[in-house]
């Protein structure tokens, strides 16, 4: 058990690590799209690849996520084949939005003998969801 300051200073390195052993600049850092983001998260279980539509508007969050869902087949078919779509998903604060994403389980934060597993998890998914994104960003900002 970790306290909150190591697990803190554990998820600075893990972070900090991966950007060093990953250097770029993500294209989906900044989609140009209000409350339409791509996002990493890395616990003691799982790591996560998210694309979080959460504009507080519902129907531009439904029109949003119906675009990404017109995209599925293509998405799935040739990006990334495991993409788990949820039009309504609860954050811990309970906030509602849509999430696209892709889980991988069996790594831990804690555990840095599994953190080149999650970052090579994040750099392969990032790079796909990012070709996908670039392909498509007409269609999913008309």
């Amino acid at each position: 058990m970790f306290s909150k300051q190591e697990s803190k200073a554990l998820r600075k390195e893990f972070w900090i690590s991966f950007g060093k052993s990953f250097p770029r600049k993500w294209i989906l850092y900044n989609t140009k799209i209000k409350d339409f983001s791509f996002k990493f998260y890395f616990d003691t279980k799982k790591a996560i690849v998210t694309l979080d539509i959460e504009n507080p508007d519902l129907e531009k969050r439904i029109h949003y996520y119906e675009k990404m869902q017109s995209l599925q087949n293509v998405l799935v078919e040739n990006y990334l084949e495991k993409a788990i779509y949820e039009d309504v998903y609860f954050l811990d604060n309970g906030k509602e939005i849509s999430r696209i994403y892709l889980q991988k389980d069996g790594v831990c934060i804690h555990n840095k003998n599994t953190w080149q597993e999650a970052m090579i998890f994040f750099n392969e998914t990032m790079t796909k969801f990012e070709e996908f994104y670039e392909d498509f960003e007409d269609v999913i900002k008309s």
